[in-house]
């Protein structure tokens, strides 16, 4: 007979733990949610406003790409003004490495392989020890090795982990072991078999994400089923949606995805019915609204819009807050017990205010 898979809280693949800025990864600290600023990094200005923009929205660790000198001189100003964690994503020049770890960044992500020879990495790894800053591997399935490609007849899981691995042993063999890995594939079976096998053979963090998803919806579908298995096998100790999308949407989206595992929730969940024929009211306005507005309430609550007979009493009664509408308004429900009637026109208003009250009473210590 099968054993039944494990329900929440998921088992978390033991690890080391490294420290991003503030931030623990790894040894059963909580999944990191990260994303990477889509400004150019040379716009100081831009880039800090759009690190600041992701920290309002949840981010915990950013990610910023380092193209040029410019690109490195202009981390010392972002790295000045931002409260977030900083890491540099450095390709083909060790000398931006070396750069940003000047200016101070709290990680690095490299390809050892394609910074130089084993002398210019050995300068980027002395430089990281003595300020203990973390560097993440970074291995993607668009950038193997060809030596790699050829000998597995392309970018197979057991490539991943071959060019993973030779990475590790570099590093070790120069003394550094506070690493973090990351094997990304745009397809999210190639990923997941990846770092189930490179898990057998290292005890460091695991990066976790499906590369280039795609957009906001085909994106959000591949990234919640590659991340949602990965985070359930305990391979996981920080995500990051990658979408063809402003950076925030990728937090946010991050958020929802531990949240359905019951691993994270951040903020208030609005719950909605997909509407049919049985629907009387604009439903998609209303629960579009009433999301957009809670979006900044931070509370650990269910706010569930329903337009639908069948289900939505009932749906609407499970969550801390909810509302059934029909054609000319809504029972409004508070933890179970019908508290008042709200007419169509004043649905949103009504169900936000009381959701913060809620939030507020919650935030007090009251019930």
């Amino acid at each position: 007979m099968k054993t039944a898979p494990p329900l929440p809280p998921w088992p978390r693949r033991p690890t080391r733990t490294i420290r991003i800025g503030g931030v623990p990864v790894g040894g059963g600290a909580p999944i990191a949610v990260q994303s990477m600023t889509k400004t150019d990094t040379r716009d100081a200005a831009a880039t800090l406003r759009q690190v600041e923009s992701l920290e309002r929205a949840g981010c915990e660790i950013v990610r910023l790409a380092v193209p040029d000198r410019r690109a490195a001189l202009a981390l010392k100003t972002i790295k000045a003004g931002a409260r977030l964690p900083l890491v540099a994503d450095i390709h083909f020049d060790h000398r931006l490495a070396l750069a940003a770890l000047e200016a101070g960044v709290d990680g690095l992500r490299i390809n050892p392989g394609n910074i130089g020879p084993k002398a210019k990495v050995r300068e980027v790894v002395r430089a990281a020890r003595e300020r203990r800053v973390p560097i993440r591997i970074g291995v993607n399935a668009g950038s193997l090795e060809a030596a790699l490609l050829r000998r597995h007849g392309g970018p197979t899981p057991r490539a991943l982990v071959e060019s993973a691995l030779g990475h590790v042993r570099l590093l070790e063999d120069m003394g550094f072991d506070l690493i973090k890995i990351s094997l990304k594939s745009s397809d999210a079976m190639t990923t997941l078999a990846a770092y189930r096998g490179l898990a057998e053979k290292v005890d460091y963090p695991f990066h976790a994400g499906i590369t280039e998803a795609g957009g906001p919806v085909a994106g959000t579908a591949v990234s919640a089923v590659g991340l949602a298995l990965l985070a359930a096998e305990g391979l996981a100790d920080t995500i990051r949606v990658s979408l063809t999308a402003p950076p925030e949407e990728e937090v946010r989206v991050g958020y929802l995805i531990l949240s359905a595992l019951g691993l994270r929730r951040r903020g208030i969940r609005v719950v909605s019915c997909p509407t049919c024929g049985r629907t009387e009211i604009d439903l998609a306005a209303i629960a579009a609204a009433v999301e957009a507005r809670l979006r900044g309430v931070e509370a650990d609550l269910t706010v569930a819009v329903m337009g639908c007979t069948v289900n939505g009493p009932g749906e609407a009664k499970a969550a801390d807050l909810g509302i059934a509408c029909g054609r000319s308004g809504g029972a409004l429900f508070r933890k179970g017990r019908l508290i008042c009637r709200v007419p169509a026109d004043r649905i949103v208003e009504t169900v936000c205010d009381e959701a913060s009250r809620l939030a507020a009473k919650k935030e007090r210590g009251g019930r």
